[in-house]
């Protein structure tokens, strides 16, 4: 069944979850936070959302592990520029161009291949993409997959579920897309659980070539536009390299949201700006904290 011909199934897999919930408390705090002047209160913020400061409190610790106001301290232009600062050269550092594609990277065991170049270029035709509804902690999800792997996640919490399929789909116009989110669930488990992912990238070979590159990013760290181009091999691509970033098809596990502009700004992010907030700040709280683990005990 082609993507022009099918009705689309919306169906979620199951109720919405705790994390769904969460997340939407968060993604509405962060759009109060981007509209203030100055930092919020716990009290402000929670009367803001019409929510007691004992309940707010106790979400938001249980989404990301600190109070809304460490929270919002990793949503600042400032947080931005002070990582930008410690990690823009990240990438000119860790070989992203001749890294391996097997083998863990970071924090998530990823194994990835890449569409040939001819296949390509038929734009899926002979190509059988299942797809499935999914709760992550960052809201609502479409994951698509081949058998060889997850080859597209888009988060829906800033669009109608349709839009968000319609973007996916016609990516691979010639593909057969097919509801069957008993076949994309395993991939999925494997994502959110940290264990081994694998992908299937459907892309143009400049494309793939960056898309590695986004995936020597470790989490809680960021690059640049612009760093990017160098670590391909190719510096004066920068506004190619915002273009392959931007059609990214595979949202979080290609970390795309890691990429800022020069300045600290947040620049664009195909799922919505508060997503990407949302994930930077939930990645760099958990990095402190892994972080902050691992530090020997001292003693006075």
């Amino acid at each position: 069944m082609s993507a022009q011909s099918q009705n689309l199934e919306t169906a979620p897999t199951a109720e919405p979850l705790e994390d769904r919930y969460h997340f939407k408390v968060v993604r509405r705090a962060i759009d109060i936070l981007d509209q203030a002047d100055q930092s919020l209160s716990l009290d402000a913020l929670a009367a803001e959302l019409g929510m007691s400061p004992y309940h707010l409190q106790k979400l938001f610790s249980q989404w990301a592990g600190v109070s809304p106001k460490r929270f919002q301290q990793y949503l600042t232009l400032g947080h931005a520029k002070t990582l930008i600062a410690q990690n823009h050269s990240l990438l000119d550092t860790t070989g992203a161009t001749g890294m391996s594609s097997t083998g863990r990277l970071h924090d998530l065991f990823v194994r990835w291949e890449a569409m040939s170049p001819g296949e390509y270029a038929r734009k899926g035709e002979g190509l059988t993409i299942s797809y499935g509804w999914f709760d992550t902690p960052f809201g609502r999800s479409l994951a698509m997959a081949t058998p060889r792997g997850l080859c597209a996640i888009a988060f829906a919490s800033e669009c109608r579920d349709q839009d968000a399929y319609a973007d996916l789909s016609a990516r691979w116009p010639n593909a057969n897309f097919e509801h069957a989110p008993e076949a994309v669930q395993p991939f999925m488990e494997a994502a959110l659980g940290g264990g081994e992912t694998k992908l299937h990238l459907i892309g143009g070979p400049f494309q793939i070539k960056v898309w590695e590159a986004l995936l020597s990013i470790p989490p809680g760290q960021v690059t640049t536009y612009s760093d990017i181009a160098r670590a391909i091999g190719n510096p004066k691509a920068v506004r190619a390299v915002g273009t392959a970033v931007g059609n990214n098809p595979v949202s979080w596990l290609i970390p795309c949201h890691r990429v800022l502009r020069k300045t600290g700004a947040l620049g664009g992010y195909h799922w919505g700006l508060p997503v990407k907030r949302a994930l930077l700040a939930y990645e760099s709280l958990k990095a402190d904290a892994l972080t902050s683990e691992r530090k020997p005990a001292t003693f006075s």
